[in-house]
């Protein structure tokens, strides 16, 4: 899936980017505004609205000498297109639901990489942080039957590759205090779905 662009990756063409533009805003725009911030020309944007109007998906306001436009959020079709638009935060929240469900839980799962930043495409892998619970060995049969669940579920959740670092609570606590450019990165960008925030790992010397 690509997670930057998800509504023109979804919904081809020139109407997958005018909706790309209105999802993003409460505020009405004209038409030429609509074509510049959707990179498509004002021929395709007038040809692209009419039909959204028609839907029900956008408003049309005349406001002399140009016409204004508006996303409607109320709109039954609107709701699934809001959904698309917002893929990455679906995701952070179904991957935190997921790791609450396994047995043994995690002690925390984080998001990293491009996915936490925002920027991944199709071509983008998902990175995760497993963090394993004291006293759950390494080779715990329940626990690698736990990582493989998360890990083919979050590939089926995104569609893109999934690749998982698993450490154990202790060694996270003492690699998020490391200056180790991994960790700095997963300091700077990691998004926790599961357990505890990272200022809160990264003190616990204790675990």
């Amino acid at each position: 899936m690509d997670f930057v662009r998800p509504l023109p990756a979804i919904i081809a063409g020139a109407q997958g980017r005018v909706l790309a533009v209105l999802v993003e805003t409460t505020a009405e725009l004209n038409l030429r505004t609509i074509a510049r911030l959707s990179g498509v020309s004002v021929a395709q944007a007038s040809r692209v609205l009419p039909k959204l109007v028609e839907l029900g998906v956008v408003e049309r306001r005349d406001a002399p000498p140009s016409a204004l436009f508006r996303f409607v959020p109320e709109n039954v079709a609107a709701r699934a297109i809001t959904c698309l638009a917002n893929v990455r935060r679906t995701v952070l929240a179904e991957l935190g639901r997921a790791a609450a469900e396994l047995t043994p839980p995690p002690a925390s799962v984080i998001v990293f990489g491009s996915f936490a930043r925002g920027e991944a495409d199709s071509r983008s892998d998902l990175d995760l942080i497993m963090v394993r619970a004291t006293g759950i060995a390494e080779d715990d049969g329940a626990w690698r039957a736990a990582v493989e669940r998360l890990r083919d579920g979050a590939r089926r959740l995104t569609g893109n590759r999934v690749a998982v670092l698993e450490v154990g609570e202790r060694e996270a606590g003492r690699l998020l205090r490391s200056r180790k450019p991994l960790w700095l990165d997963v300091r700077r960008d990691g998004v926790v779905v599961f357990g505890p925030d990272l200022s809160a790992r990264k003190v616990a010397k204790g675990v």
